[in-house]
């Protein structure tokens, strides 16, 4: 997984190579269109100028950002999809054929694992649609451009896996759709790592923009925790839960922040990587068995699925 990343960091060093041309990255001049975004992408991300200026020189378009942008793409597609054959776009949860879906995670369908993943193409609404997707671009694309597909990726799904797995232990008769699982676990990653890196990071109108964020995410959460308890129409049953909000938050804290502060560097050699990771999957087992034994044995009474 990083095998390689730090290899080539290590040989750099060795042959002099990872050393400041100039004194600071911005007195590049003359650049072209993507030399200049490949420059704003290395300020938003990295807090070292040095770190800055070795991603600025490596950077090579290949293998390009695609997990999130595919991501992003097919969510709108199925979002459209639903929403031209319910003829609603907001507050689609309000239709019971919408928790019909394949797709939902449902507590009533939990032997189709598959829906531990796939709720993750769906959204209640244009307005949660239209916050993930914006942020999956503006901090997922440049993530991902910087720490590699394979870092970024395992660090989305296991926000999402997360999500699911943790509604169905705290909330056992709420649904769940939506990205944001994922989203969070980026989010929180990346602002975890300006907060602790503020002396070095700089990106512009740093502390305005750390507060537009969390005041979003916390909106987000809020209409979140409002859709759930709202009073439900009869037949659709318990809205989606917020859940998968917070565990998005808590991996990316956990997870995603030791994988931000190791750009270049290995994660196997890392013990508090294997330390996270034994608990990631201790967190996995417990909520296998947990789907599998808890709901009998606690007499949870499931809404009938859709």
């Amino acid at each position: 997984m990083s095998s390689k990343r730090s290899s080539s960091f290590r040989r750099a060093i060795a042959n002099g190579r990872r050393t400041l041309q100039r004194e600071i990255l911005l007195d590049e001049t003359g650049l072209g269109v993507y030399k200049r975004f490949v420059r704003y992408v290395a300020y938003e991300i990295l807090p070292c100028e040095t770190d800055r200026r070795w991603y600025f020189h490596q950077n090579r378009l290949c293998p390009p950002p695609v997990f999130m942008a595919i991501i992003t793409i097919v969510q709108i597609i199925v979002f459209m999809c639903y929403g031209i054959m319910l003829n609603k776009w907001v507050l689609q949860t309000y239709q019971p054929d919408f928790m019909k879906s394949p797709l939902v995670y449902h507590p009533g369908h939990r032997a189709q694992v598959w829906r531990f993943f796939s709720y993750m193409f769906m959204h209640v609404g244009l307005e949660q649609l239209g916050f993930n997707a914006l942020l999956q671009l503006m901090i997922g694309v440049p993530l991902e451009m910087v720490h590699g597909i394979v870092r970024i990726s395992l660090l989305y799904m296991a926000g999402v896996v997360a999500g699911s797995l943790t509604v169905s232990i705290t909330d056992m008769r709420a649904p769940v759709v939506g990205g944001s699982g994922g989203v969070y676990a980026l989010c929180s990653a990346h602002l975890a790592n300006v907060v602790m890196n503020w002396a070095g990071m700089r990106c512009p109108y740093k502390l305005l923009r750390m507060i537009l964020a969390l005041v979003c995410m916390s909106s987000e959460v809020g209409r979140a925790v409002w859709l759930r308890f709202s009073p439900p129409l009869p037949s659709s049953g318990p809205q989606p839960s917020f859940m998968a909000h917070l565990s998005g938050a808590v991996v990316g804290i956990s997870m995603g922040l030791l994988i931000l502060r190791s750009y270049e560097e290995s994660l196997q050699t890392q013990c508090s990587w294997w330390v996270i990771v034994f608990s990631f999957i201790t967190f996995l087992l417990f909520a296998i068995f947990w789907n599998i034994f808890a709901y009998e044995l606690l007499g949870v009474q499931i809404p009938p699925p859709p």
